[in-house]
């Protein structure tokens, strides 16, 4: 017991280190894409963090098995190097022992992370998305501040307004664009009051701007057009996409369980296969630990990350074949999960056939390796 209190103590405090560094590369990527957004106009800054609080379930439901992975190969690693290994060996702890210590710890990840893959993270995606709905439904008039210039969606030009009623109707307004074409020349509108209006269809949106005055011309030249209007229409950009996830993504793991469609069934495998990868990876991280202790504890550390790697492309591989047809429905995931899982068990009986064969004795599963 004792034993296994230090190796919990170890693996975990290094998967909790190593999940928070992979956590915070994943958001600060995602917030530097979010905040690229919020600059172009087409999401307000401060729902990022909103966004960013509801997407953490998804990003710890990957980065958690990695982190495990990671952290086994490091703890053990370490053993190997300082020759705790060698001691444990000679207390009658064999690498079987270690293996259901580690799988005993794996299990109890692997129910988080099931929680997560199948309950947490559909529901955060979900209100990530109703998030991205309600910005994607807003105009950019929506988004004006009295007294401050403002750039149009797509850089078509700046507006200015110096006030704006309770109901959106806007007063003292300038705005700046360039009138298209290979010859394009600049273009003012001024006009003492504005408001938003959609077509009958609802799919386009305008700026309209009554009483005022169009000026279109290039500074310098002499050929200006002035045109007074009492209503002047320009159409404004439709917001771009924000969604990042699939209506698949955002269903209930029970709504996938009751609905026969193909697409709904990969997807609740693969949600399925994120604990089961967590059980195989610990499986596989006992024997790629292996080192010499002149080699150091980081010696194995590259390939066995390739071959992490590896799985999970096979499993997305296996995905995208399901969804697109290429395999027969019937066949699932789980294939791709026995393969590593029979890798892991070929590499954890390596050794121990070497040993046999060095020897002259039978390979035996059950005797001589307590």
């Amino acid at each position: 017991m004792i034993i296994f209190r230090y190796l919990c103590r170890e693996i975990l405090s290094v998967t909790a280190a190593v999940c928070t560094v992979l956590l915070l590369v994943l958001i600060s990527g995602r917030f530097v894409k979010y905040l690229a957004n919020a600059l172009a106009g087409n999401m307000d800054p401060e729902v990022i963090f909103a966004v960013i609080g509801y997407r953490i379930p998804g990003f710890l439901e990957l980065t958690l098995p990695l982190a495990f992975f990671l952290a086994i190969l490091l703890t053990f690693g370490r053993l190997y190097v300082e020759n705790e290994m060698s001691v444990l060996k000679a207390c009658g702890i064999s690498e079987r022992k270690l293996l259901g210590y580690a799988l005993i710890i794996a299990c109890a990840l692997a129910l988080i992370v099931g929680w997560l893959s199948l309950w947490v993270t559909p529901m955060g995606i979900q209100k990530a998305e109703t998030i991205f709905t309600a910005q994607e439904q807003k105009s950019e008039l929506d988004r004006l501040t009295p007294k401050k210039f403002y750039s149009l969606r797509g850089g078509k030009g700046v507006t200015y307004v110096d006030s704006m009623d309770e109901d959106l109707q806007l007063n003292d307004l300038f705005l700046s664009v360039s009138a298209g074409g290979q010859e394009a020349r600049p273009v003012v509108v001024v006009a003492e009051r504005g408001n938003q209006k959609f077509t009958d269809r609802g799919d386009s949106r305008y700026l309209i701007f009554q009483r005022g005055y169009r000026i279109e011309g290039v500074p310098g030249q002499a050929d200006y057009q002035i045109t007074q209007f009492e209503e002047y229409g320009t159409r404004l950009e439709p917001p771009e996409a924000l969604s990042e996830a699939t209506e698949i993504d955002a269903m209930t793991s029970a709504e996938l369980l009751s609905s026969s469609k193909l697409e709904h069934r990969i997807a609740l495998q693969w949600r399925l296969s994120i604990p089961i990868m967590l059980l195989v990876v610990a499986v596989l991280a006992i024997p790629l630990s292996r080192t010499d202790p002149r080699s150091g504890s980081f010696a194995r550390i590259l390939p066995a990350v390739i071959l992490y790697f590896v799985y999970l492309v096979s499993l997305n591989a296996m995905r995208g074949a399901l969804e697109a047809g290429t395999i027969p429905p019937g066949v699932t995931l789980l294939p791709v999960h026995l393969v590593f899982l029979a890798l892991g068990l070929v590499l954890l009986l390596s050794e121990k056939i070497s040993m046999r064969s060095r020897t002259g004795q039978p390979l035996s599963l059950s005797g001589g390796d307590q």
